[in-house]
């Protein structure tokens, strides 16, 4: 018999490592023929198997119907309910134990650890010590150091250390590994490595650990010198070498670190090639992802849901969106990550009503959105100035639970200051539990576009009493809002203190925002100095800005410079034809304006046409100017006649300088009239019933006599009008705009 029993043991240990629950089953049909259930030893065994099959209910019953069942009896039993997550039946097991060794006290304690339970699994370490008195081994201390790591408890982690030590095991390699991972993980670089040369013997895992830990805390050429001294390299040295370089922005060396790893016919699989995709979207590097997508298809990887997610990211990133929209749509299986890649890159990408479609298709797939997911939807909103899509998203993170993750919250702040809710921005903001820079940004953001000078600055400050530290985004905004306030000498300190005092390196917006500063307060020969003075020329939009001001100062010297720099910089934009046509039209230089208009015709330069739009009954109407494609045209066209009545009776006068053409006054009243924005806003007053505001977005700069025109109609009409250009956000209210005429 006992021959037999060896032959069934056998075979059970070759079903349990194929997981083929069909054939286990059938082998334990013939033991139960064979033994009638009192051979212990094949019991044990079943169980064992089943486990390993992950058929935990059949282990149940095989254990119930031993009649004596041993030590290893109890351990097995006791393996599956660890393993499974079944902490109540694990508990009663253990105590039912007549004895208990040191893997019945492993297997609680691992059972513990893999649900999280790190004061149940101290406890019974502790019981274990006090009274089993069982010497804990490696395995213990492994687990328990896995556990503190993932709770973050560096504390608790020294403890477990000073245990090892004790114990005698801390030159082990077994408990080494756990012990450099935990240490670098919580930014102990220097415990890590010494935990890490004072090992006996060093297999790969614990470099590859001491690799990660390196790369975690931005040590890159210590990983560097480990790994190329390493005898013997898995895949797992080499993926862990191409993600830490791609994650420390070292993109080129990542891909390098690839192409060297094919050479050397190391195995590749879906974390590497996830690892070099990202490193190819960091680096646009669109060629090179196309070759790596070639290489997948060839390795059979392009089914693979994580290779998917990774290629659908990188496209995105490279601004390919119809491949990356190819490789989603081929995707056989998709999860939150595919989803979510081909939401962001949509978002990304600036096709944010694509993104809100999309996002709705993975509900109806029955994908529920992480935090992630639902933050970028609602950023998308955001860039729509959607809120009311915006709005349902945002009780859609309150139902789920969602609105308690900050990125979501973030988003929802940013949400509303976007679409001109800065006073539920800012509520929204008081009831975080828990801010951080994104937080404040996002606040301080909201304000500047508002034209809210004071408000920006003093939330600028109470972020700096909090101890909050404000990045480069958080520095445009106040910056931005003190150009658009007129404080000059405010926003001289500030730039200065972002430098001196935060260590941040001015960008190209950093120093469009003190152009502009110096511009609108007609400071523009300090303009001009300080372009001097820069390390880098301004791009396209501070010469812009430049420009503009120019045409409102009627500075032609200045103008005329920064109009040539602006041409030499980007030939194509149509700024600086038009900002200076503007000044040559104020000057009566016809002339000129036709000069300008030949050379854009010549060039095959286009001027983007102005256009506005307003959501209603979830359509977006759009009209552009003397458009009358819309069906109620007639009706829009009437009310704006008896508006355009009205607001001369209250003392409203046409800016006739906005007319860039060299006709009648009363053709430029006609043209005046009839603006996208005047057309919008009409509709609006139409169709959005009286209480609600009316919200309109433009793709161009509100020009003066529009801005001058909507507060009259918010006078006459009696309704809040809220319009967002390209430049900023405009609140009308009783004929009083939030920016004070200043934009």
């Amino acid at each position: 018999m006992a021959s037999l029993s060896n032959h069934y043991s056998k075979l059970l240990k070759l079903c349990s490592e194929s997981k083929n629950q069909n054939h286990l089953k059938k082998l334990h049909c013939l033991i139960i023929k064979a033994f009638q259930f009192k051979d212990t030893f094949l019991s044990n065994n079943l169980i064992t198997s089943y486990c390993k099959a992950g058929h935990f209910l059949y282990a149940r019953k095989v254990f119930d119907r031993i009649p004596q069942p041993n030590l290893f009896s109890f351990n097995a039993i006791l393996s599956v309910y660890s393993k499974s997550g079944r902490l109540s039946d694990m508990v009663e097991i253990f105590k039912c134990m007549p004895l208990k060794d040191g893997v019945s006290w492993n297997l609680l304690i691992s059972g513990y650890a893999c649900r999280g339970s790190l004061g149940d699994a101290v406890g019974a370490y502790r019981l274990m010590l006090r009274e089993a008195r069982v010497a804990p081994n490696r395995i213990t201390f492994s687990t328990l150091l896995i556990l503190a790591s993932s709770s973050s408890l560096i504390c608790l982690g020294r403890q477990f250390h000073c245990q090892i030590v004790k114990y005698g095991f801390g030159s082990y390699v077994f408990v080494g590994s756990p012990l450099v991972d935990m240490y670098s993980k919580a930014g102990f670089v220097r415990e890590a490595k010494q935990v890490f040369d004072e090992l006996e013997e060093k297999n790969v895992v614990v470099y590859n650990t001491m690799i990660t830990g390196f790369l975690r805390c931005g040590l890159v050429e210590d990983s560097k010198r480990l790994f190329r001294g390493m005898v013997e390299r898995d895949s797992i040295s080499w993926t862990t070498m191409v993600t830490g370089l791609a994650q420390n922005g070292l993109e080129e060396e990542a891909i390098g670190v690839f192409r060297e790893m094919r050479l050397e016919g190391v195995g590749i699989d879906q974390y590497t090639f996830g690892s070099v995709l990202t490193a190819c979207g960091g680096l646009l590097a669109l060629e090179q992802g196309k070759q790596i997508h070639a290489f997948i298809i060839r390795t059979c990887y392009d089914d693979n849901i994580f290779v998917g997610s990774a290629l659908v990211d990188m496209y995105s990133k490279c601004r390919f969106l119809r491949s990356a929209e190819i490789v989603f749509s081929q995707m056989p299986h998709k999860n939150i990550v595919s989803w979510t890649a081909m939401i962001v890159g949509y978002g990304q990408n600036g096709y944010s009503e694509e993104a809100v479609r999309i996002f709705c298709e993975m509900q109806r797939n029955g994908v529920d959105p992480d935090d992630f997911t639902l933050g970028s939807v609602i950023s998308s909103c955001a860039n729509l100035a959607s809120l009311e899509e915006g709005a349902q998203f945002h009780c859609q993170a309150i139902v789920s639970g969602l609105i308690s993750f900050i990125t979501v919250s973030n988003a929802i702040v940013t949400l509303y200051g976007k679409c001109g809710s800065i006073e539920e921005s800012h509520q929204l903001f008081n009831e975080m539990l828990i801010r951080d820079q994104v937080s404040w940004t996002a606040l301080v953001s909201g304000y500047a576009q508002f034209g809210k000078a004071k408000e920006t600055i003093e939330l600028f400050e109470r972020m700096l009493d909090h101890g909050v530290k404000p990045d480069g985004v958080t520095f445009i905004g106040v910056l931005s809002a003190c150009s658009r306030a007129g404080l000059l000498e405010k926003g001289r300190s500030y730039f200065k203190s972002m430098v001196d005092d935060h260590g941040i390196v001015p960008m190209a917006d950093h120093y469009t925002c003190m152009i502009d500063l110096f511009s609108r307060s007609g400071k523009l020969k300090d303009a001009e100095n300080f372009i001097k003075e820069m390390p880098c020329r301004p791009d396209a939009i501070g010469w812009a800005t430049l420009l503009s001001s120019c045409r409102v100062h009627k500075n032609m010297e200045i103008g005329k410079w920064a109009a040539e720099s602006l041409l030499q910089l980007d030939p194509q934009n149509p700024a600086s034809y038009v900002l200076l046509s503007s000044m040559h039209a104020l000057r009566g230089e016809w002339n000129e304006v036709a000069k300008l208009r030949r050379g854009m015709r010549d060039k095959r330069v286009k001027k983007e046409p102005g256009c506005s739009w307003i959501k209603y009954n979830n359509k977006v109407h759009i009209f552009s100017a003397d458009d009358q494609s819309h069906p109620d045209s007639d009706k829009i066209y009437a009310e704006l006649e008896k508006l355009n009545s009205k607001m001369i009776e209250e003392g409203y006068k046409p800016d006739m300088a906005s007319v860039l053409h060299d006709v009648t006054e009363a053709d430029k009243l006609d043209m005046l009239s009839h603006h996208s924005e005047k057309l919008a806003i009409t509709f609006g007053l139409l169709v959005i019933p009286q209480g609600l505001p009316i919200r309109v977005v433009k793709n161009l700069r509100v020009c003066s006599d529009c801005h001058n025109a909507t507060k009259f109609i918010s006078k006459i009409a009696g309704r809040e009008i809220l319009v967002r250009d390209a430049v900023r956000f405009h609140k009308f209210s009783n004929g009083i705009c939030s920016c004070g005429d200043f934009w």
